[in-house]
């Protein structure tokens, strides 16, 4: 979703802003407006990518033993984000 958004603040709002539209408004920059959507667009871009290729691993750990002549299995799964 990050992705996503990032690539429609840059694309679709702030280069429409800059570079389409020719409209001039008295109590606002239009173009300065632009330049902002795109750089927000831009951050969010490169935060998406970075925790997209963020580590993760997984431990899953399995014991087998016999109690009273049952066999008892036991597993402990965890996921550690670093």
């Amino acid at each position: 979703m990050s992705l996503g958004l990032g690539i429609f603040l840059v694309v679709v709002v702030g280069a429409i802003l800059v570079f389409a539209l020719n409209i001039s408004v008295d109590w606002i920059d239009l173009d300065f407006v632009g330049y902002i959507f795109m750089g927000a667009g831009a951050v969010i871009i490169i935060l998406g990518i970075v925790l997209l290729t963020r580590k993760r691993t997984s431990v899953s750990t399995t014991r087998s033993a016999v109690v009273d002549g049952e066999q008892v299995t036991q597993e402990k799964r965890s996921i550690d984000d670093n």
